[in-house]
């Protein structure tokens, strides 16, 4: 027990000096799961430890941080978490993120080369001996398009607060160059860039239709009340259309599978008398979400929208004619 608080303790160190702007008693009760009092206590004994801890006026609290961070003693990354590191760049490079892949395995390397020879003879067998109990199984579908130099150029407009400009082999108007002021990139089976054109509002851009992307010696600052996240909340995966209520109800013998799924980031999802389970979001995006909901074959009815049930039968018509069932 005397060990597992001291980790703890460690755990919230490792977090006041991993801010920038520092952490306010609520925001460390919330990453340490614990009450504000609890928080309190903890803040105390980190300071006690480690005195170059200050706080910082942020009306109406305090932020409270270690400026000049940890000695490298209290940060040498146990094997299982050089082993996630590894593993998650492998499973990358598998499904063709490749510039993803590249930048993991690099901080890899920065790691190992910060540790002492002591410590990295130390952890390097138990490193390998996990990489090869561990793997992840890739799943059939796309393979995203990362260009390195094309991600580096969003990424240099996203932080400078610069336009963009590339020919976009796509919409109504393949070929036309568009300007637009980035918002994001967005991860998937496909990979967007999240931009709004003109006065229009953020819409999604295949990173494999652009060429010729330039940064623009041109501010562009996005939208105040933008949030990449609530953009990618409001569809079923990338497609953005008329957002709909969506009610799904999976009988008993796919409830415990329903219990344990993921629909939509928004879902709420109630057990019913007879035991099936009620799923019900806001969302986007009816054809994609159709394309998912098929998977579940008989176990799921779609109780609403309209369009949601329109999409499923007019999907389902077009496989069918397409393997000579009608």
């Amino acid at each position: 027990m005397r060990h597992e608080k001291a980790t703890r303790l460690l755990d919230l160190a490792r977090m006041l000096a991993g801010s920038a702007e520092g952490m306010t008693l609520d925001e460390m009760a919330r990453a340490l799961d614990v009450g504000r009092r609890t928080a309190e206590r903890m803040r105390d004994a980190v300071w006690t430890a480690f005195p170059q801890m200050e706080a910082i006026d942020d009306p109406p609290t305090k932020r409270f941080r270690i400026p000049s961070g940890l000695d490298g003693v209290f940060q040498t990354p146990t094997a299982e978490e050089l082993a996630a590191l590894r593993t998650a760049a492998d499973g990358y490079k598998a499904s063709g993120a490749e510039a993803r892949a590249a930048s993991l395995y690099a901080l890899e390397g920065k790691l190992l080369s910060a540790l002492r020879g002591a410590a990295r003879r130390k952890v390097a067998p138990d490193v390998e001996a996990l990489v090869q109990a561990e793997t992840i199984a890739v799943h059939a579908g796309p393979r995203p398009f990362e260009d390195q130099a094309l991600l580096t150029a969003i990424r240099t407009a996203i932080k400078g607060l610069s336009a963009l400009s590339f020919r976009y082999e796509g919409g109504s108007t393949p070929g036309r160059t568009r300007e637009v002021t980035p918002l994001g990139v967005l991860f998937g089976r496909s990979n967007y860039l999240v931009a709004s054109e003109g006065a229009g509002g953020p819409r999604s851009w295949r990173l494999d239709r652009m060429s010729d992307l330039k940064v623009l010696d041109k501010p562009a600052s996005p939208p105040e009340d933008f949030s990449l996240q609530a953009f990618a909340d409001e569809s079923f995966g990338i497609y953005h259309d008329e957002i709909q209520d969506v009610v799904l109800r999976i009988k008993p013998e796919g409830a415990e599978d329903a219990l344990r799924w993921r629909f939509h980031a928004t879902q709420k999802v109630t057990q019913e008398e007879d035991g099936s389970v009620l799923v019900t979001f806001r969302a986007g995006g009816m054809r994609e979400l159709a394309w998912h909901l098929f998977t579940w074959g008989d176990k799921i009815e779609i109780v609403g929208p309209q369009a949601l049930k329109e999409k499923m039968i007019e999907e389902l018509r077009e496989a069918g004619r397409a393997h000579g069932a009608w």
